[in-house]
């Protein structure tokens, strides 16, 4: 249960310390376990929260936009440095070198782009081999220790067509191509990958007359988005093997109107009902698991959840 955080297009200086730490509460607020920080370095402070207070992070590189001998020197140097300076956060649970393909818009064909993307996770694996790491999250799988997926469908009978059964998920990592690519390469090796949905959801209200539309799917009122969540959240969570999802988006930022939050970090709907729209046990989890959240969830109250001790 994890936001996606796009903050690599705005705010991405705070404006007070104590922001940083609101951000987390907030995160956990809506009923999330973690956040993954969009093709940005997080602060360390922001780290620091979420290893105290107890959110989980994905660490997901800023991307090169065209492939070439120079981008793999600079992300590659780079990326080396942000393995040693944040391995030692106990927040952190995987590693994402590249996403949606960025820097290597030809990988399906270019087998050169396909090493690199192989090096990558198997570098990152020998610096830091704790952790899970998603050579390429969102598509295109070649090596990765989780098959990521990126549908932004805006209904949730068209999540439960392509996830709702392991069958039928296997026909959608194979055949099917939410967001027109292909999920998995035709040398990727599957090894019993947990698979998760790594971007879905992404819900704007409309815009006024004259304001262009910056989300994947929209609504007209409060009620409508929460109906909205609620419908895309229990199609995921209904699946029995979708192991884990990464909601699109915490906030809104420039180019994005479709947060949870707004750019200033208001909550855009009642964080309680978000809450327990999140916090739904998965149909991935064997039973005597969900028996053991239902009687937790009866021994912690919500406000114990999301205090700021």
């Amino acid at each position: 249960m994890i936001a996606r955080s796009r903050r690599s297009t705005s705010n991405l200086t705070p404006p007070t310390p104590d922001a940083l730490r609101e951000e987390v509460r907030l995160i956990k607020a809506l009923g999330f376990n973690g956040v993954c920080i969009h093709q940005k370095v997080e602060d360390p402070r922001f780290l620091y929260w979420c290893d105290k207070m107890g959110v989980l992070v994905w660490v997901e590189m800023p991307n090169a936009f065209t492939f070439s001998t120079e981008a793999i020197h600079r992300l590659t140097r780079e990326w080396m440095e942000v393995l040693e300076r944040d391995y030692n956060h106990p927040c952190i649970i995987c590693w994402v070198p590249i996403n949606e393909s960025w820097g290597v818009g030809n990988l399906a064909n270019d087998k050169t782009q396909q090493s690199y993307v192989r090096a990558l996770y198997h570098l990152t694996h020998a610096l830091e081999a704790t952790r899970s790491v998603i050579g390429n999250d969102g598509w295109e799988h070649i090596a990765s220790d989780i098959w990521g997926i990126h549908d932004y469908a805006t209904d949730g009978e068209s999540l439960r067509e392509r996830y709702g059964s392991p069958e039928i998920i296997e026909e959608t990592l194979k055949i099917r191509r939410p967001q027109f690519r292909a999920l998995m390469l035709p040398d990727a090796i599957s090894s019993g990958e947990p698979i998760m949905l790594t971007e879905f959801g992404g819900i704007a209200y409309a815009p006024d007359p004259g304001k262009p539309w910056f989300g994947y799917g929209t609504v007209s009122d409060t009620e409508s988005f929460l109906a909205k969540y609620e419908e895309l959240l229990n199609a995921v969570l209904d699946s029995p093997t979708v192991v884990g999802f990464c909601y699109t988006q915490l906030t809104d930022v420039q180019q994005e109107t479709n947060g949870l939050l707004t750019a200033d970090r208001k909550p855009k709907l009642d964080l309680a009902a978000v809450y327990k729209i999140t916090r739904r046990p998965s149909k991935a989890l064997p039973g005597e698991v969900l028996t053991y959240i239902h009687q937790a969830a009866e021994a912690i109250t919500y406000q114990e959840e999301t205090s700021q001790d």
